[in-house]
């Protein structure tokens, strides 16, 4: 900061101070400002906005309101200028009555973000009200005989204002009899009255007018004025006299109705009319009083007769009289003081204001949830008030100035968990036994996004049967979400990715809205044995949320492939086998075998050979295997066997229904001299390239038998762990293996040409080995797509592309 020459350090410093206690004052959330009652519509009070620190622009937007109790409408801000003005006339004498303090306390909020200020207009008195004496004018009964110096006791006169303004002086009007007893300030008890100072003579002068002046201590003054009519009279020489002039009395404000306040005794020295009393309160006590109290004109007793409130007067002065029966008679007068005692017999108030709700699960701890202000009647520790919030809730009470108090967020909050809360606040006095209110408060917690959609598995196995019609239903995925309303609306996608040089969305697609997997096209068991993919679950909060699901779908064999027969070693006609067998070999020759793979599997891919009847009645010499298709003698051959036999193999698979094939193969019998060409043809045979394969079916049979064992010796292993462990989580129920459904269709056989692929990842091919019961009825094989949700029983396990299968439909991976 820069200053110019000339300028004062000292100024730029007290300047400085003052910005600073102002800005205090301001934080501080509370102001103080006077303004004189009976002030015009519009007087200035203050420049409220500029003294809290609000720019005026912001009045507006930020919903500035001034919140007043009782009489609202005496002060008022302009929005425009921010200055606090007087509304309409106030009177202090009508808004504290006698109170030495008088202020109008306002509430001062503003929103965005929420600001509390509190300001204090005190009103000061003005000297607006003169003095009154309860009656324009006091007649007195004296008698001649009243010795000098007897004092006869006066109402005094009653100001409205306060302070200086009610500070009253009293004369009398000039005469020779009578002076004015004037009690100083510690004699505020001792009434005002008149002393005799000069004997009176009914005969010279029977009646005296005086005028008792009162003025108030005000500028300008104002005075009231009573006439003091004095009768004098003759005789009766004693007035009745009371034991004391001051009475003091305390009383509870519940006092039940015909409870004895007082019995104040007087006594007369005459003797018979003369000395007999009437007591009664003085003629010219307030109605207040005769409403509240009664006295006994005979025993003098003051009982209570009506409801007595602290909060309403604390004090009641009764002037009684005693006056006797002489002529003319005479009274004596004291003056009784009931202090009535505060009882806790108001219960606090509460009031509730600018409630902020809903509150946000994600809001800030210190958020203001609403304003509290409490307030109580009674006088003390009977109107000292503590809050309380009902436990075990994540808000607390901040008290902020006197009784007002924030309720604020404590603790972090959470929906899912609470989505409403019923806060009961306490507000509880410190009388004995303390009375307390209570006001309830329903804060309900607005959700955030702050939950992903979550699926009850991580993943699932599906089972669908190839060729299935397209845009068919294999699975429905379905995922929760914990929020609320858009925050809990999902929606479902593919995952995208690649299938081998195609898209996933070629085969699948999913329903956004229901979940439900369709498959686009028939799938291909020998194209096609896993696909596997992700659908992506997402919510519609902002930001949205989302979660994966793995689905593995297996596709099931159908026999939709018939056998194919390899290749013939040499050519004919027809595509029939010719062979030359010598006349000359044994009983179990092979002369020759059918070769044929089928594309399937399982029971699907298991081949079966057999020899059909030949059209002629001779009996054909050979046969072929069941499972090999070798096809051999069945004894020695003979000069009466035919020399040519066209042998006709139907090769059968095991699916439902079964397809075949059939192969032509025609054996010539030759005789020795032709034996070797024919051993040397069958030895090319032989050794040529078709002998490089392998009799699949005799080692898959081998390798079924050792699988067989491996299985019986590890489900011996698993038996006894599963006796010896206790149960693992995730496991089926009774601690079952769990199972997942397989085709119901297997073989034997084994695949040459067959080529399987997962879509789960890069695998090189590999075979499948079989086991089936074929004891459990074949129409168990029949798996519709539509019960798929049923057959999933294989929560969790994996199937790879080397698989091992036990009975008809259940798979165990080893």
């Amino acid at each position: 900061m820069v200053f110019r020459s000339g300028y004062d350090p000292g100024g730029r410093h007290l300047l400085l101070f003052v910005i600073i206690l102002a800005a205090w004052e301001a934080g501080r959330g509370q102001l103080h400002y006077s303004v004189p009652e009976e002030a015009k519509h519009g007087t200035f009070v203050g420049r409220i906005a500029q003294d809290l620190g609000l720019e005026l622009a912001e009045l507006v937007p930020r919903l500035f309101r001034v919140v007043r109790k009782f009489r609202g409408d005496l002060l008022e801000v302009n929005l425009q200028n921010g200055i606090l003005f007087v509304n309409s006339r106030i009177d202090r004498e009508e808004l504290c009555g006698r109170s030495a303090e008088c202020s109008i306390h306002l509430e001062v909020i503003v929103d965005r973000p929420l600001q509390v200020f509190h300001v204090d207009v005190e009103v000061k008195d003005i000297n607006d009200n003169p003095p009154l004496f309860p009656a324009t004018q006091k007649n007195l009964i004296i008698a001649e005989s009243r010795p000098i110096d007897s004092r006869f006791p006066l109402e005094g006169a009653s100001d409205a204002d306060i302070g200086e303004n009610a500070l009253l002086s009293y004369r009398l009007s000039p005469n020779e009899y009578f002076s004015l007893d004037v009690p100083t300030s510690n004699q505020q008890v001792k009434p005002l009255g008149l002393v005799l100072r000069k004997p009176l003579d009914r005969e010279e002068t029977p009646e005296l007018h005086l005028l008792l002046t009162a003025t108030d201590g005000g500028k300008p003054e104002l005075t009231g004025t009573v006439q003091l009519l004095v009768t004098v009279l003759d005789v009766n020489d004693n007035a009745p006299v009371f034991d004391r002039t001051l009475y003091t009395v305390k009383l509870p404000e519940n006092v039940s109705v015909g409870t004895l306040v007082i019995n104040p005794n007087a006594s007369d020295l005459d003797e018979g009319l003369n000395g007999d009393i009437i007591y009664s309160f003085s003629s010219d006590v307030s109605p207040d009083i005769k409403s509240k109290f009664h006295m006994d004109p005979v025993s003098g007793a003051i009982t209570v007769i009506g409801h007595m409130d602290f909060e309403e007067s604390r004090a009641h002065k009764i002037p009684v009289e005693a006056v006797d029966k002489g002529f003319p008679p005479l009274a004596g007068h004291c003056t009784v003081l009931v202090e009535v005692m505060d009882v806790n017999d108001n219960a606090p108030q509460l009031t509730l204001t600018s409630l902020s709700l809903p509150i946000s699960e994600d809001a800030q701890p210190g958020t203001v949830i609403t304003l509290i202000s409490v307030f109580d009647q009674d006088f003390g520790v009977n109107g000292q008030v503590t809050c309380s919030l009902t436990p075990h809730v994540p808000f607390k009470l901040v008290s902020t100035f006197k009784n007002y108090y924030s309720l604020v967020l404590d603790s972090a909050l959470d929906r899912e968990s609470v989505s409403a809360y019923e806060l009961v606040v306490t507000a509880r006095d410190g009388g004995s036994p303390s009375l307390w209110a209570t006001a309830s408060v329903s804060v309900e917690v607005a959700d955030v996004n702050d939950n992903a959609p979550t699926f009850a598995q991580p993943e699932y196995t599906v089972f669908v049967k190839e060729n299935n019609p397209p845009g068919c239903h294999i699975f429905t995925v379905s995922a929760k979400d914990a929020d609320a309303q858009e925050n809990a609306l999902v929606s479902y996608s593919l995952v995208e990715r690649r299938v081998g040089d195609r898209a996933l969305s070629s085969y699948v697609s999913v329903h956004a809205e229901s979940g439900k997997v369709y498959a686009l096209q028939p799938l291909d068991h020998e194209e096609l044995e896993l696909l596997q993919f992700q659908v992506s679950a997402r919510d519609a909060g902002v930001p949205p949320l989302s979660s994966n699901v793995t689905l593995q779908v297996f596709v099931l064999d159908e026999n939709d492939n018939a056998p194919a027969l390899l290749a013939p070693r040499v050519g004919g006609t027809g595509g029939a086998v010719s062979e030359l067998v010598p006349r000359s070999v044994g009983t179990g020759h092979v002369v020759a075998k059918v070769r044929a793979v089928d594309a399937d599997s399982g029971y699907n891919a298991w081949l079966s050979y057999e020899l059909q009847p030949a059209a002629s009645s001779a009996r054909i010499p050979f046969r072929v295997g069941l499972y090999t298709g070798e096809i051999s003698t069945t004894r020695v051959l003979d000069e009466a066997d035919s020399p040519r036999h066209r042998l006709l193999v139907l090769v059968k698979d095991h699916g439902e229904p079964a397809l075949t094939a059939t192969a032509t193969v025609l054996v010539s019998l030759v005789e020795s001299s032709q034996a070797p060409k024919a051993s040397s043809r069958a030895l090319a045979g032989a050794v040529g390239p078709e002998a490089a394969l392998v009799d699949v079916n005799v080692y898959l049979i081998i390798a079924i038998c050792a699988v067989s064992s491996l299985l019986v010796l590890t489900l011996l292993l698993y038996t006894a762990l599963r006796c010896s462990a206790p149960p693992i989580e995730g496991a089926g129920p009774a601690g079952k293996p769990t199972l997942v459904c397989s085709s119901a269709v297997g073989s034997w056989s084994y695949s040459q040409q067959r080529r399987q692929r997962a879509c789960s990842g890069e695998e090189a091919p590999k075979t499948d080995l079989m086991a089936f019961s074929p004891s459990l009825p074949p129409d168990l094989g029949s798996v519709d797509v539509g019960e798929q949700q049923g057959l999933n029983v294989a929560h969790g396990l994996k199937v790879s592309p080397f698989k091992f299968r036990t009975y008809k439909f259940y798979l165990w991976k080893l």
